[in-house]
């Protein structure tokens, strides 16, 4: 009598996640975490908002030069002084205990911030800020990613980077607001600083109810802990020996132990200690520079400078302007979080890497008919062009930076190595604080010339180096670098597992009928699903009586590696 070999696209969830009480439940405790992009999308994008405001020019004596590029790399040089802290927080402590300390140093931080009076205290209040918000930044992603249930992974590690102009929406709009209620009063920027502790407030209190990282507890001895937790939140019956929790647990088992015999210990140099690590490491950090200098920095940190570039001088224009692209941006990053699963990370990189290299460079030709034939139409379709961009850059590098580089690091070195990225996200970020106004302010126009350059050295390393990783475990991902037989030895390992929890006996009233009606559905959509010559449905035996073990013809016993790797892939369309 042979167990039939099973893949995880047996026990996953059918149909909306929202008609699964347990998906729905953890999908909401997930907007905990989620919440901390957005914080860091207001708290990035509000010097920007600020700028604007000709009470906050007044009061700070119209900082300009290095002063500005001081105020506004301030929150990226705390979060430089915080990154060697973070991931051992999160690798030691774990990923909530990390949140909620990050969380507490930026309302003290906002509270510094919203009081401040002289420049000097305004950039120690954002330098602090910026130290907080890196371990929250470090700490969320991770625990989306290894708590999310399997078919929701990809979407909703996406949708948390998206979820940073949410943030930037509501900095942008509150600025706007602060300046038509009150232009000339102090409130009009000081009321927009203290909105940003509205997200750490909630998180502090919130994130205890969010549950700790099974692959956190697995690597911590607390097998139970994490066995319990997956079973409340992607079990139907909230069943520790349910075939999709044992897949999971033993993938996870299997990937910890393979990385322990891999690594004796772990440290940032065995970021860099095998082959498949550097090529990690490689993909990472390019991704993380081309998020920062794609040209997105001009408008970015430097839209007053840009809009008046073109010719765009009235303060409630600029407001405006500003409001409407990141609503913009916010519904084309959103856009691309649902499509990664649909089109899949490398095609969604290179449509994004082409139209970006061809509208920068209408955009660059816009500006320079501007500014050397003072060409009023073309400062006019220079505006729409900015729109035009920030489309095809949302729709790869916001949703997928932090998603790709969380998918192709295994767990030992994730912490880390999202570390490294977050590092050279900052330096990048510092780099164009200080150099972008100083070269918009030397070289005009010109310097967008650069730019197009560096845009077709981003295509050519996308087309080389970026691989597809859509319909993966988050281990069969990770392994992807180590060569052909780690995915394999994961997905039978997993199999194995979860086919042995179907030979043991359930508790009277666990099977209830809701769960019946699922793999019944589930046989039903198998069976009519195209089968090569030869196969019948793994389901028939499940189907007679399920939970137990049953005789399997000859053609099912031979089901072959290849079948159960396209199985395993098929999730992603769910």
């Amino acid at each position: 009598m042979t167990l039939t070999e099973w893949t995880v696209v047996d026990f996953i969830h059918r149909g909306p996640w929202w008609r699964n009480n347990s998906i729905r439940a953890l999908n909401l405790l997930l907007i905990v975490p989620l919440l901390t992009a957005s914080i860091n999308g207001l708290d990035s994008s509000l010097v920007n908002g600020l700028q604007i405001l000709p009470a906050w020019q007044e009061f700070f004596k119209h900082p300009n030069g290095k002063a500005l590029g001081l105020i506004s790399a301030a929150q990226v040089i705390g979060s430089i002084a915080g990154l060697p802290f973070a991931p051992y927080s999160a690798d030691h402590l774990g990923r909530r205990p990390t949140l909620f300390i990050g969380a507490m140093i930026m309302l003290a931080g906002v509270a510094l911030q919203g009081v401040a009076t002289s420049i000097g205290m305004f950039i120690g209040a954002r330098g602090l800020i910026g130290f907080g918000l890196t371990f929250a930044l470090n700490a969320a992603p991770l625990l989306i990613t290894e708590l999310a249930y399997p078919t929701q992974r990809g979407k909703l590690t996406s949708m948390y980077n998206a979820s940073w102009y949410m943030g930037s929406i509501l900095s942008a709009w509150a600025c706007f607001g602060a300046y038509s209620g009150a232009a000339t009063s102090h409130w009009s920027w000081r009321v927009p600083t203290l909105v940003q502790a509205l997200g750490p407030f909630l998180q502090v209190f919130m994130i205890w109810m969010v549950p700790e990282s099974p692959r956190f507890l697995v690597a911590k001895g607390r097998e139970s802990r994490a066995a319990r937790a997956l079973a409340q939140y992607h079990s139907l019956t909230n069943d520790e020996r349910d075939p999709l929790i044992q897949f999971e647990m033993a993938q996870i088992r299997h990937a910890l132990k393979t990385e322990k015999e891999a690594a004796t210990s772990t440290s940032f140099f065995t970021l860099f200690a095998t082959p498949g690590n550097r090529k990690r490491m490689l993909i990472i950090i390019a991704l993380a520079i081309f998020s920062q200098w794609s040209g997105n920095g001009l408008v970015s940190y430097y839209i007053n400078l840009v809009l008046e570039g073109v010719g765009i001088s009235d303060a409630g224009m600029k407001a405006a302007i500003n409001g409407g692209l990141q609503v913009w941006n916010l519904v084309a990053a959103m856009l691309g979080a649902l499509l990664v699963d649909k089109l899949g990370r490398r095609t969604l990189f290179i449509i994004s890497n082409v139209g970006m290299l061809i509208d920068f460079g209408v955009w660059t030709l816009t500006t320079a008919l501007f500014n050397t034939l003072n060409d009023k139409t073309a400062a006019k379709a220079t505006i729409p062009f900015i729109f035009i961009f920030y489309f095809f850059y949302d729709i790869a590098y916001t949703p997928m930076l932090i998603a790709y580089t969380l998918e192709i690091l295994p767990f030992n070195i994730r912490a880390k190595g999202f570390a490294v990225m977050n590092l050279v996200v900052s330096l990048t970020l510092a780099f164009n604080q200080f150099v972008n106004p100083w070269a918009l302010g030397a070289i005009g126009w010109y310097y967008y010339l650069v730019y197009c350059g560096w845009l077709i050295i981003e295509l050519v390393f996308v087309v080389v180096y970026i691989i597809e990783t859509k319909g993966r475990t988050l281990e069969e991902t990770a392994a992807l670098f180590d060569g052909e037989q780690r995915p394999h030895a994961l997905m039978q390992t997993g199999g194995e597992a979860a086919t042995l929890s179907l030979g043991v006996p359930r508790t009277p009233g666990i099977w209830i009928q809701e769960e019946k009606s699922t793999v019944a559905d589930i046989v039903e959509m198998r069976d009519a699903m195209p089968r090569r010559i030869g196969e019948s449905s793994k389901y028939a035996g499940a189907a007679r009586a399920p939970g137990v073990r049953s005789d399997l013809d000859p053609d099912e016993q031979s089901q072959s590696s290849y079948a159960r790797t396209e199985d395993a892939r098929s999730f992603e369309a769910l």
